[in-house]
């Protein structure tokens, strides 16, 4: 027997030397994984007006026959969210009965921006049960807006400051632009960007 023992030694040896080599491997892999996932906010990709500049104030009229005021400072004291919609898009359908639980809050209007034809977008609203929601039909506050991808949203505070914007395909995309005013961070590549060493 103890002429096996240093073969016995060699072997839980090389054992263990494989067992590093694998954790480390697998360290490496879950730190690959980490910066993957890192932005779990809406992320900016548009050339638009920048997050802390004052929105562009802008009329508009509801589809409802309401008129609506985007920009300026809210005569109600409450931010709002525009989010830019299309019933051609999947996702944004996936997200309208979120939007439309955020818009009970009392703090926050929400308005719903679309364009194109309008027997569409009404038939959109009636579909997704959206009546008792603001939504404006008006290419002009996309382009105002520079948006060029959906579903898009813009967090604008009481006072017509743009506090937070980006592409939301989920919940969290959704509500990191909602608490963006408690973290004080407008993107998720600001918050990246003002956390992590570069």
């Amino acid at each position: 027997m103890t002429q096996y023992l240093p073969y016995i030694f060699l072997l839980h040896t090389l054992l263990i030397l494989v067992l590093a080599v694998m954790v480390f491997g697998l360290t490496r892999q879950i730190g690959i994984l980490h910066e993957r996932l890192a932005p779990m906010g809406a992320m900016v990709n548009d050339h638009g007006p920048e997050v802390g500049e004052m929105a562009p104030v802008l009329s508009a009229t509801s589809i409802a026959g309401q008129s609506v005021q985007i920009g300026g400072a809210s005569k109600a004291g409450r931010a709002m969210l525009l989010m830019f919609v299309s019933p051609s898009c999947p996702v944004c359908k996936k997200l309208l009965p979120i939007a439309k639980s955020f818009s009970r809050g009392e703090k926050l209007s929400i308005v719903l921006v679309g364009d194109g034809d309008l027997a569409e977008q009404q038939d959109m609203v009636k579909s997704e049960g959206l009546e008792s929601m603001t939504y404006v039909l008006s290419p002009e506050i996309g382009m105002a807006f520079q948006v060029g991808k959906l579903p898009y949203a813009i967090l604008i505070d009481e006072n017509g400051v743009i506090r937070a914007k980006g592409l939301v395909n989920s919940r969290e995309h959704l509500e990191s632009l909602v608490v963006a005013q408690e973290t004080g961070y407008g993107s998720i590549q600001a918050y990246i960007k003002g956390t992590m060493p570069t």
